[in-house]
């Protein structure tokens, strides 16, 4: 079954070229693309998407509030991912802290995005890598004074810290992929296996135990 989108973003131009990039996907189909924040809250209740693309800076409700909206609502759908302009920490903080499940930078590739859409249409996050890392190297400074890092249930094998290691530098599953010289089935089945072993949501939760942990800046 394909992934239902909806793309929310005031700038013609750029709708045109994600529907464009996700059409072309076999496993994605575009219901809708609106222009404003009203209009995104209306085409999400007529369509019900797996997956909301949505501007930040719009006309009528921004795309901060419209998140927060419907994180508030039951249910899970639809998973959002941010994409906008504006390279902003407070931005970022704000979308995922109301629930976004993904922030991208319009200069992202169109691999990024398609990527975006299929993470967040099963409960994963994605983050623009140069965000992410920031972020996370942020995080790790801030952690320098905290109680300490949760341990794994288990430990991770080392291929599964090599992979670990691509993901809190920025990497996508397919960068990752060709850097180790692994499949992208590989990539995700270590990934799958690290997750439970944390204990964690999605590959942000991670990145991030990757940074505060100290293995992100271990030499292998």
């Amino acid at each position: 079954m394909a992934i239902t989108v909806v793309i929310a973003d005031d700038q013609d131009m750029v709708r045109t070229g994600f529907r464009m990039i996700l059409e072309s996907q076999p496993d994605i189909e575009v219901l809708a693309d609106v222009t404003d924040g009203e209009a995104a809250l209306a085409a999400v209740a007529r369509h019900d998407p797996d997956v909301l693309l949505l501007d930040i800076r719009m006309p009528r409700l921004d795309g901060l509030e419209v998140t927060r909206r419907l994180a508030a609502r039951a249910g899970v759908r639809p998973r959002i991912v941010i994409v906008t302009t504006f390279d902003l920490d407070e931005y970022v903080h704000a979308a995922l802290g109301a629930g976004a499940s993904g922030f991208l930078l319009k200069n992202a590739s169109p691999a990024m995005l398609v990527e975006a859409v299929r993470a967040a249409a099963v409960g994963d996050a994605l983050v623009s890598p140069a965000i992410t890392v920031r972020l996370l190297r942020e995080l790790a400074a801030g952690a320098a004074t905290d109680t300490g890092t949760p341990a794994p249930s288990e430990p991770l094998t080392q291929r599964e810290q090599d992979v670990v290691r691509a993901l809190a530098r920025g990497r996508t599953n397919n960068e990752i992929a060709a850097e180790l010289f692994v499949s992208l089935s590989t990539v995700k089945s270590h990934l799958a296996n690290v997750q439970a072993k944390l204990d964690a949501r999605n590959r942000v939760e991670i990145a991030a135990w990757a940074w505060e942990s100290g293995l992100a800046t271990r030499t292998p």
